[in-house]
């Protein structure tokens, strides 16, 4: 989280690629206390439940090995707000 103000905050995420170039990404996380996305740049999010879903959008998601690129999203929330851990995957 880059931001949290009352029933809001701010996230950034940066994908990086490892040793060898990638084409796609898919990054994954679970809210805890009942967090919603209202709006993101950069990727494309879908949620079921509290797991969240981002992907790639056209313009960024072949990454050169090491390479890296970010997307952010704005949130709300009724309660105290934590950072999820994300989970990454190429293709």
């Amino acid at each position: 989280m880059i931001n949290q103000w009352p029933g809001g905050f701010q996230g950034e995420v940066r994908v990086t690629a490892g040793a060898a170039a990638i084409n796609g990404w898919t990054v994954t996380w679970t809210f805890a206390n009942g967090q919603t996305i209202s709006q993101v740049w950069n990727a494309t999010v879908t949620s079921q439940g509290s797991t969240v879903t981002a992907r790639n959008v056209s313009y960024n998601g072949s990454l050169a090995a090491r390479a890296s690129t970010t997307f952010g999203f704005l949130g709300s929330a009724s309660g105290s707000t934590s950072a999820p851990t994300p989970s990454c995957t190429a293709g």
